[in-house]
């Protein structure tokens, strides 16, 4: 394995900035990574990524090992090559898919059926494991329990029991030395399960960590106090990734945690259904009253859909149900939420990243 290592180049509390160090290339920190479930960001090409300033983009282990199969990923160089995209690539375990499947699980693993045909496929965590090394991800991350909340204790007990299991027979299967292979931390809202998971995680040893099983149904006021309890306890010189967390207050308030990573469908789901990220929150562009409206999605916001673009057309095409809406609104949403990730960078080396916090959370809060 490739230890991941984080040079942490500023600070600002526990936020921090930095530059991780891959087998295959650097990316900088804090971080935001949109999420190509089906080797495409829906909407987006891998020249898209490239404008955009993507750095490394998810792929979903659990669809792409049903289509169109990890071993004819392989015989392309791996999903990167497959995908044409020349940046860092990082696919999940699938587990989170195959939990909300209501699989059969097991201490040895758990069987499952495909969302495409109705087949039956069995899941353990030397299975994600070599499935994962098949698609070549530049980081892979173990297969894990993510149990819903609330669950009762003895749910999420188990979760966090079996999760630390298949955490250490998946290291014991990994043999690719250029693939990083992330451990992931359980334990509900429970700041003692969340510490003692990322402890006991820690232990065994991983080249960087997941933060997995939040933004699954509580609150964040309730999530962001686990979320500290298992930071608190993983390596200041290891990248820490909240998975599948992606809402502008959110990234802010993990960010101010020390939280170096993130991933999220939320930007294309939202574009696919008329919906901006904007500097005065959620803007939605199908609204009648900006029918005639000359001006961009937000007047703050760099990118090259508001550069172009006015309301008035957007609002134009989601009417007449042209599918150019959704690869705009996609593509804006991408990008502002890229460009919110360097402003928290430059504000946390700047010392100003509570002013920007702040001016977050009135919007988004």
């Amino acid at each position: 394995m490739y230890r991941v290592q984080l040079d942490v180049e500023a600070t600002h509390g526990t936020a921090r900035v930095g530059t991780a160090s891959t087998a295959r290339g650097t990316y900088q920190t804090p971080l935001f990574m949109p999420v190509g479930t089906r080797g495409a960001i829906k909407h987006l090409s891998a020249a898209d990524y490239e404008r955009l300033g993507a750095e490394i983009v998810l792929g979903n282990t659990y669809h792409l090992m049903l289509r169109p199969g990890a071993e004819l990923i392989a015989k392309f160089g791996g999903l990167g090559k497959f995908s044409g995209w020349d940046g860092l690539t990082l696919t999940d375990s699938g587990g989170f898919q195959v939990f909300s499947l209501d699989p059969k699980v097991d201490d040895e693993g758990v069987t499952f059926k495909s969302t495409y045909d109705g087949s039956t496929h069995r899941f353990t965590p030397e299975i994600a494991v070599d499935v994962q090394q098949q698609l070549g991800a530049d980081i892979q991350m173990v297969l894990d329990v993510c149990p819903p909340l609330p669950s009762p204790p003895d749910v999420i007990r188990l979760a966090l029991e079996r999760t630390n299991d298949w955490a250490r027979r998946a290291k014991a299967a990994h043999t690719r030395t250029d693939q990083s292979l992330f451990g992931i931390v359980q334990g509900g809202i429970s700041e003692t399960l969340r510490a003692e998971s990322a402890q006991r995680t820690v232990e065994i040893g991983f080249d960087g960590y997941g933060i997995g099983g939040l933004s699954v149904g509580e609150s964040r006021e309730e999530m962001l106090p686990a979320l500290a309890a298992a930071i608190e306890h993983l390596p200041a010189d290891q990248p820490r990734y909240l998975m599948g967390v992606g809402d502008p207050a959110s990234l802010v308030e993990a960010v101010a945690l020390g939280v170096d990573q993130f991933d999220c469908v939320m930007q294309t789901r939202l574009g696919r259904h008329g919906t901006a990220l904007t500097s005065t929150g959620r803007f939605q562009a199908k609204a009648a009253r900006n029918a005639e409206l000359d001006e961009p999605l937000d007047t703050a916001c760099p990118c090259e859909i508001c550069a172009r673009h006015s309301r008035g057309y957007i609002r134009h095409l989601l009417q007449v149900g042209e599918p150019t809406a959704s690869r705009l609104l996609s593509i804006h949403n991408v990008a502002w939420t890229i460009d919110l990730m360097q402003r928290m960078r430059t504000a946390i080396a700047d010392g100003t990243f509570d002013v920007l916090r702040s001016n977050v959370l009135e919007v988004w809060g």
